[in-house]
């Protein structure tokens, strides 16, 4: 029997780039099928069958599909334990150690970067907008901080190893700077992001995207963050 490659729906400049990464990361073939937000393909009928949320990612496996980035590097970070996407072990606690820290980067961080980076799209009033990030700011960097303390001794946030949490606070990073987000604020994270973007898996996805985003840009359905009124 053929082994089905396992086919992630993804958009450029999205979350989707850390299941991406992680992808590189175990090096097995894989396909990725791009969905155009600007032409409402996250909306679409099919789409939507597959991923109700209207989000990227999703990750189609031979066990069915997966949603959520937390759910699908957990599932990855299980099916390929040798790749140690996360140091996960038997021991009840220090898994849940682990997996907090995973939350914490799609629970607590990754809902501001949206507030911040696109504040409309929490309120129908545009003249609301600039309240919206100027919070979503303010608590970026009361959860960035012991994260900036933490890597003043240390290169990865677990420690010594890089895991697939690096990949996540380097998009969260890339996310706000890209949106205004003040980058000398963090200096440890901005090294953190530099050192993240020098691993080969991580070079590999971002190659992914640039295609990506060319195809995009040939169709005329590039998606440009607006800029924020100063």
């Amino acid at each position: 029997m053929t082994e089905t490659k396992p086919k992630l729906f993804f958009a450029p400049g999205t979350c989707a780039r850390v299941t991406l990464t992680a992808l590189e990361e175990i090096g097995q073939p894989f396909e990725t099928k791009l969905i155009a937000f600007m032409a409402g393909e996250h909306r679409s009928e099919d789409y939507l069958a597959i991923n109700p949320s209207g989000k990227v990612p999703a990750l189609q496996t031979e066990a069915g599909v997966l949603t959520q980035n937390g759910a699908i590097l957990l599932y990855l970070a299980r099916s390929y334990p040798e790749v140690n996407l996360l140091p996960l072990s038997s021991d009840p606690h220090s898994e849940a150690y682990v997996v907090s820290a995973l939350f914490r980067m799609s629970s607590d961080l990754h809902p501001l970067v949206t507030r911040f980076v696109l504040p409309g799209m929490m309120l129908s009033d545009p003249s609301a907008n600039p309240y919206v990030r100027a919070k979503a700011e303010e608590v970026l960097k009361l959860q960035l901080a012991p994260i900036a303390a933490q890597l003043a001794g240390q290169d990865w946030l677990l420690g010594e190893n890089w895991s697939i949490l690096d990949a996540y606070l380097a998009w969260i990073w890339f996310r706000i700077t890209g949106a205004g987000f003040d980058a000398a604020a963090f200096p440890n994270i901005a090294s953190h992001y530099q050192r993240a973007n020098e691993r080969p898996s991580a070079k590999a996805a971002l190659e992914h995207e640039a295609r990506a985003q060319e195809e995009l840009s040939a169709r005329g359905l590039a998606f440009v963050p607006p800029k924020p009124k100063q």
